[in-house]
């Protein structure tokens, strides 16, 4: 997933002074940004160099040994300079793929460009930045001063929804709608059986996001839920293979294991190779697909974190909205937003309170430009916890999968970047995580004897209004027990 390595070439029109501020900004090495430059030039000094030797022995084969061979002359010394050359061109050869390797291993160490919106910092709870609140505050009017939002996070002040009692692994218990310890049983921590009213919740979220997207005229897809490694490669970090990656194991049709392949752990990624090696014309753009998949992920980095329930955990159904554009910023950027509306008017039919926030540079991956994040009241928790990530990584994911869309045309005749290959923008935004947003409808409409289902999901439950208690408080496990008694 490169940047475009003219970017980095001042001779190209590249500005490498911008691309050590967009490193420094994700708090990765800016030096990187040399690196590839060094190795470039390497690549450019040595492509020179084979060149000049070709013309060389060309010189001397047209004009020094063929005149010679005319007039029977001897050239055995000529002959023996030319495949001497000869030799040295083939090594010169060999050696320049590895060298453009090492180069394009180095770049792809590089992030996406940083959007002047994103807020600059690492921590996310002081200085990501709250663009919106749902349903509105009293204070957002800010008592006629300037407006509250946006607002950086930590210094955000305004009443909190309601908070209630129970937390959504107890009222998922209580309706008799999950088997956690079953489920850990059969296949270890953070497993679990949906069970019930937990499988009408689940099958109605991803039926009603089929619905909702659909009505907006999105594509439906249901991707293969494995990837070959060397796609998969293109379009994930190279930290993702051991932190959330499940790799499949066993002869299938592979029996010689020469092809790896990976569980997804969203469909975005198969839907980015969706158009691996297309040209797609511009006229045809936008294309909006939602994705409708099971995800697999190791949760390798969340030890101890939600460990009662299925807000994280290792298997779970997503509905993503994928959408490409033309290699524009400012036309992804208005994708970006449409998307993000989309999610809001989702969450909003539900009647989820929620905010929205530019997450800080140093939370980007090296695709996105700039990412929002919705993160929903959880009243159980009483606090607001992550929904739906909604991305802009422009061409980057593109460049990796090849997809393109023309050729971009440079703002004068003088711009020495202006006949570059046009690839198209990828933007991605999760619509709803199914088992994130049971966990979220049970806290927000529990009462004293049940759950209520939202209007807009009961055509998808049956016709159920209501789902009431079945069983007492989910009982602790051993190990809680331990970790309790080990407080004490």
């Amino acid at each position: 997933m490169p940047i475009d390595i003219n970017e980095l070439r001042e001779y190209k029109g590249g500005d490498p002074v911008k691309w050590r501020q967009y490193q420094t900004a994700r708090f990765k090495p800016p030096e990187w940004v040399d690196e590839v430059i060094a190795k470039d030039e390497e690549w450019r000094n040595k492509t020179k160099e084979l060149d000049t030797m070709r013309k060389d022995v060309n010189k001397l084969q047209k004009d020094v040994i063929a005149p010679k061979k005319m007039a029977k002359e001897p050239c055995d010394e000529e002959v023996a300079e030319m495949k001497a050359m000869q030799k040295e061109i083939k090594s010169l050869q060999k050696l320049l793929p590895d060298i453009a390797a090492e180069r394009d291993q180095l770049l792809n160490r590089i992030g996406n460009v940083v959007d002047a919106e994103v807020p600059i910092g690492h921590d996310e709870d002081q200085d990501n930045l709250v663009i919106s609140i749902y349903p509105e505050p009293l204070e957002a009017d800010n008592a006629g001063e300037k407006p509250l939002l946006p607002c950086p996070l930590g210094v955000l002040q305004y009443t909190l929804p309601e908070t209630k009692p129970l937390t959504h692994d107890d009222l998922l218990w209580r309706i008799d709608g999950y088997e956690p310890v079953r489920g850990q049983n059969v296949a270890g921590h953070r497993a679990y059986f949906l069970k019930n009213a937990g499988v009408l919740l689940n099958q109605a979220l991803i039926n009603y996001s089929i619905a909702f997207l659909s009505k907006r005229g999105y594509d439906v897809l249901q991707p293969p839920y494995m990837m070959n490694k060397e796609v998969m490669a293109t379009l994930a970090q190279l930290e993702d293979f051991d932190e959330q990656l499940y790799k499949v194991s066993g002869k299938t049709d592979d029996p010689d294991g020469s092809s790896e392949k990976y569980l997804i752990a969203t469909s975005e990624q198969p839907i980015c190779a969706y158009h691996k090696g297309d040209w797609i014309k511009e006229s045809s753009l936008p294309i909006r697909y939602a994705g409708v998949s099971t995800c697999f992920r190791k949760e390798a980095g969340s030890s101890g974190r939600d460990i009662r329930g299925i807000f994280r955990v290792h298997q779970f159904e997503k509905i993503e909205q994928f959408c490409l554009t033309i290699d524009d910023f400012e036309e992804s950027e208005r994708e970006q937003k449409r998307m993000l509306a989309a999610a809001e008017d989702f969450y909003q039919s539900l009647g989820f309170p929620y905010r929205v926030v530019c997450l800080v540079s140093g939370e980007l991956n090296d695709a996105a430009v700039k990412k929002y994040d919705l993160e929903a009241w959880f009243p159980g928790q009483q606090a607001y916890r992550e929904l739906v990530s909604c991305s802009n990584c422009t061409d980057y994911q593109a460049r990796g999968v090849g997809t393109r869309c023309g050729v971009k045309k440079g703002k004068s005749d003088v711009d020495a970047m202006k006949d570059r290959a046009s690839f198209v923008h990828m933007l991605n935004s999760t619509l709803c995580a199914t088992g994130r947003g049971i966990c979220c409808l049970l806290e927000n409409y529990q009462t004293e004897d049940g759950v209520k289902v939202p209007e807009v999901l009961q055509p998808y439950m049956g016709g159920i209004e209501f789902m009431p208690f079945k069983r007492g408080p989910l009982e602790m496990t051993k190990g809680e027990k331990g970790s309790k008694k080990s407080k004490k």
